[in-house]
């Protein structure tokens, strides 16, 4: 299959913030931005899809895809495994990972990234140094292969250094994370201008900064970061997401994660709080006060037991929230909409999770709040869907599925998100291009091929 590049896309549907519109023409120029949206094309000149606004994925670790479905086999005679034992077999992966082998396993992921729906990706990327912890001469040559295996592939990415400098709070770091250690403030503004540079080596790639956590950086750092580190760039950060890591801090800081962000931070839209899964009352309302976003990761959250995120309470303060697939053990979209969904519905036994006072369209309701403030994780404050001037991507739904083609344009958002699979999905337009038709990715045979000798080397499944 080759890449397929358009000037004009005739569709039979092309969902905008208040619903779908049919029998639409999109003109793109050769920079893969819209120049013209026109309505009322003939029917019978359009192709049989229903194209939604890609999708954004907000949170992302790509080298712990090589281990994804790996951490579910359990010593019977031992306490049963969880997050803290997860994590030291995480650790063993990463310190065995060359640029080579982060490469590949990104390419594969970032192309079935694509083939899911996502257009961007967020990386959260601390697998820094090499395997004896010391520096590469290129202090972003592993986040620079991250931006090359978008580029490979098409997939937008903004690459997040992550500051990394603690094995807990007030603790040193371990043998396990000698990789991602960030020594001081210096030291992260150096890696962050390498990776600067490597982003400009992809037109689809921008920067971002990142705090691994509240456990994992000095507070002091986090502070001088975010007051006087460059205040164009998202702000991304895990926080809250164990009971321990929220015992942890009370004990080390005498406040809860988020309640010491909320009185030492100036949070504001640009802040991303990544998981935030135990928050209490004035947590969640000093969050949507503050214009903050929060990032959840349904499937990876429930995979590692982390805990359900008070997801109706911060709908009813108008809390702000996208989604991203984290480890990857789910990586469609409309997937980890539905899980985020159903956890409400079982704690709360009411049905009404995606709603407010203005939107009562369920499937409408969730592809705003996580399409709109998941582009704010990517430094795009873009809210309209499809509009002239913006790159065209988008995710487009396969009209002669039996459930799809039957429904009105009314109902056709909540089938959409409720009732399809991947199978569902025609292909993916990334800037422009048509990078997946059918279920598979252009460079699909390439890649994969790759990606198997890589994982053969590692010997890791």
């Amino acid at each position: 299959m080759k890449v397929i590049k358009m000037n004009r896309y005739k569709l039979r549907g092309l969902l905008q913030r208040n619903g779908f519109r049919e029998n639409c023409e999109v003109l793109v120029g050769d920079n893969g931005k819209i120049e013209a949206i026109n309505y009322g094309i003939p029917a019978s000149e359009c192709l049989n899809v229903f194209a939604l606004p890609g999708f954004q994925n907000a949170h992302s670790h790509a080298f712990q895809y090589a281990m994804a479905g790996l951490a579910e086999r359990h010593n019977t005679t031992a306490t049963p495994d969880d997050f803290w034992s997860w994590r030291e077999a995480m650790y063993r992966l990463a310190l065995t990972i060359s640029p080579d082998d982060i490469e590949a396993i990104a390419s594969m992921l970032y192309s079935e990234m694509l083939r899911h729906g996502y257009t961007n990706v967020a990386e959260f990327h601390y697998v820094h140094h090499n395997q004896n912890g010391s520096e590469y001469d290129n202090l972003s040559e592993m986040g620079e292969r991250l931006v090359a295996a978008a580029k490979k592939v098409g997939i937008g990415i903004t690459l997040i250094p992550i500051c990394y400098q603690k094995g807990g709070f007030g603790l040193d770091p371990t043998e396990g994370q000698k990789r991602f250690i960030t020594n001081d403030i210096d030291s992260y503004y150096r890696l962050l201008d390498a990776s600067a540079n490597s982003v400009k080596k992809y037109e689809y790639a921008n920067l971002g900064i990142g705090m691994h956590s509240m456990r994992g950086v000095d507070p002091k750092v986090i502070v001088e970061i975010a007051k006087n580190g460059p205040q164009n760039l998202p702000f991304h950060i895990h926080v809250s997401e164990q009971l321990k890591e929220i015992e942890d801090s009370l004990a080390y800081l005498n406040k809860r994660p988020v309640e010491w962000l909320l009185e030492n931070l100036n949070l504001n839209e640009r802040y991303h709080l990544v998981h935030a899964t135990h928050l209490i009352q004035k947590e969640v309302e000093g969050i949507t006060k503050s214009g903050a976003n929060v990032v959840l990761c349904p499937s990876t959250e429930g995979n590692l037991g982390d805990g359900i995120f008070p997801l109706r309470k911060f709908n009813e303060f108008g809390g702000k929230w996208s989604i991203g697939t984290d480890s990857h053990v789910g990586l469609n979209p409309f997937e980890e909409l539905r899980i985020l969904d159903y956890g409400q519905r079982l704690i709360s036994h009411k049905r009404n999770t995606f709603y407010d006072k203005n939107q009562g369209d369920s499937g409408l309701y969730s592809f705003e709040k996580s399409i709109v403030s998941g582009r704010k994780a990517m430094n795009n404050y873009s809210s309209d869907y499809f509009k002239v001037g913006d790159y065209f991507n988008a995710v487009l739904i396969d009209a002669n599925s039996p459930l799809i083609g039957s429904s009105s344009l009314e109902n056709l958002p909540s089938t959409i998100l409720y009732c399809t699979d991947a199978t569902m999905q025609y292909g993916t337009i990334s800037h422009g291009e048509l990078l997946v038709k059918e279920g598979k990715h252009f460079l699909f045979e390439e890649i994969n091929a790759e990606f198997a000798a890589t994982m053969a080397k590692l010997k890791s499944r």
